[in-house]
């Protein structure tokens, strides 16, 4: 049995995350703040810490005491991190600081894990080959357009800059599945028989079913210290037209109508209300980042080097797992 720390275990990853450590009979404790909703950590075997990662002072105390009483973690998976923020700064400070806070923390209390995973993402590349649609793959220099992807980059070179240090990166494309809130929007959203997508070009998207990354993390894990970066896909690309189809059959409509809006309407929106939520101090759905992100037609990426190392196969795909995300929204009386 192993001790393993998740970070960000109350968001739509991190549950998911828990429940595949225990299924594996892992000692889990699951990272959250004092106000983290635990509708999805109601297993009765899960251990809860609360971190405060906005005072290094405090996280420091918290983690010493935590240690001096249970010993330290075997693996530590680092789920904790912003997608939505009205500046870089912020983003800077959530997904790099806190990150750094805890690596650092742990160095110096003598608790460096024996792995320690990073969930990164996709958009530390930024724009991909949207002319060849070349998969991202290994050895490619990152070039993120976005804040976001900017901040996570931040966080990646800091592991990779430590001596030796234990780390493995995940760099996720677009997650779904049950709990998750974007992809369901969609699926709602062809439900009432519109599906909207941006731009005329063709767009190769890619994903990855909750379940199948969550299983990777753990044989990733298992594998030790891999001091790497990998890729985390099915190892396919779709259109929207193919998403759509497949939504429409787990929803048992037969048609939903397509609505293509122009990527400089879309520009000119996120625009408006990026400053409106300078404006606010409050981050808004669509901004200036969004815009790039769905500007973006090439999603492909290489997987290769996830598979030779820790096996990773995706046991779902995109038609399997909207079919049981669909069932849960429903289940759940969201759709």
């Amino acid at each position: 049995m192993k001790k393993i720390l998740i970070t960000g275990a109350g968001g739509f990853i991190g549950g998911f995350l828990v429940e595949e450590a225990l299924r594996r009979g892992h000692e889990t404790w699951a990272a959250v703040r004092r106000s983290t909703k635990r509708d999805f950590l109601q297993d009765e075997r899960i251990n809860f810490i609360e971190l405060d990662f906005t005072d290094s002072d405090v996280l420091e105390k918290q983690l010493q005491e935590h240690i001096a009483e249970h010993g330290k973690w075997d693996y530590v998976v680092h789920n904790l991190g912003a997608t939505k923020c009205t500046n870089y700064i912020e983003f800077e400070r959530v997904n790099h600081g806190y990150m750094r806070a805890l690596v650092d923390t742990l160095a110096d209390l003598d608790a460096t894990p024996e792995v320690f995973l990073l969930m990164s993402s996709l958009s530390v590349m930024g724009m991909g080959d949207d002319k060849n649609y070349t998969p991202f793959a290994e050895g490619m220099v990152p070039n993120p357009n976005t804040r976001y992807g900017m901040s996570k980059l931040k966080a990646e070179n800091y592991l990779q800059m430590l001596p030796q240090y234990p780390y493995t990166i995940f760099r996720c494309t677009g997650v779904y599945g049950p709990h998750e809130r974007d992809y369901y929007l969609m699926m709602k959203s062809i439900k009432s028989g519109f599906d909207f997508s941006v731009g005329y070009k063709k767009q190769m998207l890619t994903f990855i079913y909750v379940k199948d990354l969550a299983c990777a993390v753990m044989d990733a894990l298992g594998r030790g210290p891999l001091r790497k970066t990998y890729y985390i896909s099915e190892n396919q690309g779709y259109t929207q037209k193919e998403f759509r189809t497949m939504v429409c059959k787990a929803l048992g409509k037969k048609w939903a109508m397509p609505v293509v809006c122009p990527l400089w309407v879309v520009k000119i929106v996120c625009m408006v209300l990026t400053w409106y939520g300078k404006m606010t101090l409050k981050p808004t759905t669509l901004n200036n980042d969004k815009f790039k992100i769905m500007k973006q037609r090439n999603w492909l990426c290489d997987t290769t080097p996830a598979q030779q190392d820790f096996g990773f196969s995706p046991k779902y795909s995109l038609e399997e797992g909207v079919k049981e995300a669909i069932a849960w929204y429903r289940e759940a009386g969201w759709l």
